[in-house]
């Protein structure tokens, strides 16, 4: 009878060490593409995988935030307002079940936040007042638990935040140089981070900083990990350095 049992237990467990490793070696061919990701079609297929692994494992936090940085780097590739709007929405949704499930993870925090001020910005800055709060809550909440996550991105998004923000709604080119100067410390070679400083930099009429920011942007070399976006980051730094501000007498 004992035999029975045992030969049961192993029947059962097998196939779910199985699944277990297959979405082991899925998350990382996702992982892969992530990494080298330049198109959306590439951008899709990391996509299908990550939700693949999720429907494979009974571990989904890995998953769960994964798909939602996968739902932001979508996002940002998609033009329609309405689509950006639906597909920012499902990312917050993921990164929500990432923080019930390791509420000691910045994962979920990060894209949380992240996917939230795009959301903002899809409908409009001033309609869309009501999420500073709970952004600057998940970049704090980052901060707190690891402070160099993405480089310093959690700095790196508060500095956007306070930017962006008109200053009868707390925005503040004093508090953004703050926030991107901690970024940098962490992160230096983030391409965004420096094209952002630049910016906050250009609107303070700091217009030597901001130069030298700008500069270091058209400096970097490619990178072909998705993040450090370095192509898109070059092409707004030479829109800025066109900026009637930067032309001597």
């Amino acid at each position: 009878m004992r035999v029975k049992n045992f030969k049961f237990l192993v029947v059962l467990i097998l196939p779910l060490a199985l699944l277990s490793q297959d979405a082991e070696q899925i998350l990382t061919q996702a992982d892969e593409l992530y990494e080298t990701m330049s198109d959306m079609e590439t951008a899709e297929k990391a996509l299908d995988l990550y939700r693949k692994a999720l429907n494979l494992t009974e571990d989904r936090y890995e998953s769960f935030w994964k798909i939602s940085r996968m739902h932001y780097y979508i996002g940002e590739h998609t033009e329609s307002n309405k689509e950006k709007k639906n597909i920012f929405s499902q990312a917050i949704y993921y990164a929500e079940k990432a923080i019930q499930l390791s509420p000691e993870q910045p994962d979920g925090y990060y894209w949380r936040g992240v996917n939230n001020g795009k959301y903002g910005e899809s409908r409009g800055v001033l309609k869309s007042l009501f999420l500073v709060k709970p952004i600057k809550s998940d970049m704090n909440k980052v901060i707190e638990l690891d402070p160099e996550y993405e480089d310093g991105g959690a700095y790196r998004v508060l500095g956007r935040v306070y930017f962006k923000l008109p200053g009868f709604a707390g925005g503040s080119n004093e508090e953004s140089l703050e926030m991107l100067e901690k970024s940098i410390e962490i992160g230096p070679e983030d391409a965004n981070t420096r094209l952002f400083l630049g910016e906050t930099l250009l609107a303070m009429k700091e217009i030597e900083r901001a130069r030298e920011e700008l500069e270091f942007v058209l400096s970097m070399e490619d990178d072909p990990y998705w993040k450090s976006d370095v192509g898109n980051a070059k092409k707004s730094a030479e829109e800025l350095l066109k900026d009637k501000k930067f032309q001597k007498d």
